[in-house]
């Protein structure tokens, strides 16, 4: 735990954010901050998040310090009272696998450092090929995340969601919000393969169909994503629910596409026309936000002269029959329990995924 520490120590270059954070108290004390208002949110969002890293990994130091002395006095408790140090063992036992866990939680949030990995997140997914399976399958995805998202007490709200005539999805965006939402979540991203016997054949046929998993960082207030009206173009219809039952009577739902991108959002979760502009506008921004930086990073890695696919092709299976596994064929990460993932028992998956991104950064 202690070489485990000192790794992620190193990571986090302490005198650096210390640096910053005496940088940024400078600066959120100067008498004319808030007269950019734009300027000075981040400016302090900056200070409390440099903050709370600091204290993250010196609170996790004086833990280890803490634990390896209780041990010492274990020891000499134990020469003199073996009954009380028998006891005073037992809780370094308890305190030691504590600490190993969030010092693996602590490992994993030290390789969130990408620009916007700190942000909420925007997950869409679109039924592919499969059919009603495809549909369907897309359905079981949503309520995956959503189930994670809830063991984790994060906020999650459902933006849109295009229902399919049979049964499940054809679409849905929804929104995580949580610390490093975006970060964790993105290592998510791809094509998801289900392996089953189709519920929807009435030869009780095997069936093999897909998912797309979309996730982009929420646009901020402070991002620089201006769209000229002449490049929307806006539709607003009524919103539905399963089967096209009307939700309410007012053409409130909005659809808005980037003209020069071809990038259509659409929104009806909301109960007023306006308020589905602004939630779809805020999406849109975000997902021209994510293609700036993916064109950049295209940029980089070809004048680094970098020719290997970034995600691929079918990066998780799941598979129900004839055998039950869940294996992400990226990490190598695999689970027996299908029941369990799809409850949204996702954190092996996500942090080996997070592991595998850091890896192949390094090569």
């Amino acid at each position: 735990m202690r070489h485990t520490y000192e790794e992620v120590e190193a990571v986090s270059d302490l005198p650096g954010l210390k640096a910053t954070i005496a940088d940024l108290t400078e600066k959120s004390a100067a008498p004319d901050l808030w007269d950019n208002p734009d300027e000075a949110q981040v400016v302090t969002s900056r200070l409390s998040h440099a903050q709370s890293e600091l204290e993250r990994v010196e609170k996790m130091g004086a833990r280890l310090d803490d634990v390896e002395t209780l041990y010492e006095m274990a020891q000499e408790e134990a020469e003199g009272d073996p009954e009380m140090g028998k006891e005073l063992l037992a809780e370094v036992e308890r305190e030691i696998e504590r600490i190993k866990a969030d010092l693996s939680d602590l490992e994993i949030k030290t390789l969130l450092s990408g620009e916007y990995d700190e942000r909420d997140a925007v997950i869409t997914i679109r039924s592919g090929a499969g059919g009603v399976d495809a549909a369907d399958f897309a359905e079981m995805l949503q309520r995956m995340y959503l189930r994670w998202a809830e063991r984790h007490g994060y906020k999650t709200k459902v933006m849109d969601t295009s229902y399919a005539e049979e049964a499940g999805i054809k679409s849905t965006t929804f929104e995580v919000a949580a610390p490093y939402a975006y970060g964790t979540l993105s290592v998510e991203a791809g094509t998801h393969r289900l392996v089953r016997i189709s519920p929807f054949d009435n030869q009780g046929r095997r069936q093999t169909s897909f998912a797309a998993v979309e996730v982009i960082p929420l646009i901020e207030t402070t991002d620089s994503i201006e769209i000229p009206d002449n490049e929307l173009k806006i539709d607003v219809f009524r919103s539905s629910g399963p089967g096209g039952q009307s939700v309410n009577t007012t053409d409130s739902a909005v659809r808005m596409t980037h003209i020069p991108t071809g990038i259509v959002v659409s929104m009806q979760d909301e109960k007023s026309q306006i308020q589905n502009r602004a939630a779809a506008l805020r999406v849109l921004q975000s997902k021209l936000l994510q293609r700036r930086h993916e064109e950049e990073q295209a940029k980089k890695k070809e004048l680094a002269g970098d020719v290997k696919a970034s995600w691929g092709d079918q990066m998780r299976s799941y598979v129900l029959h004839p055998y039950q596994m869940v294996k992400d064929l990226r990490t190598g990460h695999e689970v027996g329990n299908t029941d369990s993932v799809f409850d949204g028992d996702l954190d092996g998956f996500i942090d080996a995924g997070i592991r595998w991104r850091q890896g192949a950064k390094d090569e």
